[in-house]
């Protein structure tokens, strides 16, 4: 293959980029159908939480395994049988009567986007190669993949209004289209030959355990009064199952993780920054979702649309990222997606009672610039420098620092929400509880762009030349 993509080529990104698209919107249409789940089912608020909470375990929790599972067992064989497993399960939970069904079809959802996920991107560097091509593919890719969290605001809000259930069906009608075009298109890469050895089960049930306690102490966060000893039992044992991981690790013949790839700062780098970024936009989107609906009175369709500015990324990241990066290197284009993100969350902090959504459009812009510069760039750091061989290993640390950053910006501005809140009820004191924990983003913002900026002083130290007219690399 030369810099141009075939049809052919093109065809099989297209699959790849409707599978991520897919986990994104899924995601995106449960959170604005939640008010209606529960008032259907009548869920409690603990339980209501627990279905969002359930899919974050099962992707954080078993992200690292399928990223394993891709490299040993085939990219394309675990790419068509979690989607399929992914497509049941969406359906299942379409026909939930209680809370306890929507908990167990979530989950298994997360588990097979954990397994999906790492598969579609390691078949994404494995189909094009490095250089002009993969650049192109992945920012179409990354592109794709934010636009379906932010478009899916709308897609749910609007087929809330025809019945929660739709949120569920929606996504088996697109994964079954997806799933009959990837079995003629997508093929196993031809260089990816697979890594010796087989399945360390010693190391799998440590590290998805420890993963499973992580998110779940995280989660906890979100109402610190509830079981302070608890919390600290369940992040106890999950670091503890972490040091025996590593403990496993370096014995093994044949490692789930090879512990040197973590020595890779680009790739360390890309995963704290992805962490850091995606959770600072998870708690805006859901501090904004409490002021629109319950603060202004906003309806979940008004919402989505009001946040439909960021999907601007779906064009942007495609077009104007790539060029951007062969022009520029990643970490300059990082860098400055990270810089927009932070001003954005800065400008939302004096919010007003009466704001006017030309007051807000200013942060809604900038937050689609940042996804369109920012997202495709640590898509392409997670796997740069990595053996393909291990793509599946590094797209899963990808995909769990995502999870994290989601399930970990979420809780933190929880936490701080309620602790602002105290006793009171009255909007004014809603209003600055809700002022208090904008800072969250605003800090997680400025960090990503304190970690991205050591990656421009490595590249320095190393002599790496500066703007170049095609990408000789997409060093983060």
């Amino acid at each position: 293959m030369g810099g141009r993509m075939d049809g052919r080529a093109w065809s099989v990104l297209l699959v790849l980029c409707g599978a991520i698209f897919l986990e994104g919107i899924d995601v995106a249409m449960l959170n604005v159908a939640l008010p209606s789940i529960r008032a259907d089912l009548g869920l409690s608020t603990g339980m209501l939480s627990g279905v969002v909470s359930a899919y974050v375990l099962g992707y954080g929790g078993f992200m690292l395994l399928g990223g394993r599972a891709a490299d040993l067992l085939g990219r394309r064989r675990m790419f068509l049988f979690w989607l399929a497993v992914f497509l049941v399960f969406s359906g299942l939970g379409g026909f939930a009567t209680e809370g306890w069904m929507l908990l167990v079809a979530r989950f298994a959802t997360g588990v097979a986007a954990a397994f999906m996920a790492p598969a579609g991107l390691a078949l994404v560097t494995g189909n094009f190669p490095e250089g002009p091509q993969r650049t192109r593919a992945l920012g179409v890719y990354a592109g794709t993949a934010a636009g379906g969290f932010s478009l899916g605001l709308v897609a749910g809000g609007l087929l809330a209004s025809f019945g929660w259930r739709w949120v569920f069906f929606a996504p088996v009608i697109l994964s079954a289209v997806i799933l009959l075009a990837a079995v003629p298109l997508v093929r196993e890469p031809a260089a990816a030959e697979r890594p010796a050895g087989g399945f360390d089960l010693a190391g799998a049930f440590s590290i998805t355990g420890a993963m499973l306690l992580l998110v779940y102490g995280v989660v906890r966060l979100e109402h610190p009064g509830n079981g302070g000893g608890v919390t600290a039992g369940v992040f106890t044992a999950g670091l503890a199952l972490l040091a025996a991981f590593t403990v496993i690790e370096r014995r093994s013949a044949h490692p789930l993780v090879r512990l040197g790839i973590l020595r890779s700062g680009p790739l360390l780098r890309a995963d704290a920054g992805a962490l850091l970024f995606v959770g600072s936009f998870a708690g805006f989107q859901f501090l904004v979702t409490l002021y629109l609906q319950e603060l202004r009175g906003w309806s979940t369709l008004e919402t989505g649309l009001a946040m439909l500015v960021v999907g601007v990324d779906t064009v942007l990241a495609p077009t104007l990222t790539p060029r951007l990066v062969n022009r520029f290197g990643n970490v300059r284009v990082l860098f400055g997606g990270l810089l927009l993100a932070a001003l954005a969350y800065a400008l939302f902090l004096p919010v007003g009672p009466d704001w006017t959504y030309a007051a807000m459009l200013p942060t809604m812009a900038l937050l689609g610039l940042a996804f369109s510069l920012a997202y495709g760039p640590l898509t392409m750091a997670a796997t740069e420098g990595v053996d393909e061989r291990e793509h599946g290993l590094a797209g899963g640390l990808l995909y769990t620092a995502i999870q994290f950053g989601t399930a970990l910006g979420l809780s933190a501005v929880t936490a701080v929400h309620v602790a602002a809140l105290g006793g009171g009820a009255s909007p004014g004191a809603e209003l600055a509880a809700l002022r208090t924990a904008l800072a969250v983003p605003v800090a997680a913002a400025v960090l990503a762009v304190v970690v991205t900026a050591f990656g421009l002083r490595a590249r320095r130290a190393a002599g790496v030349p500066g703007p170049a007219p095609a990408p000789a690399g997409t060093s983060a």
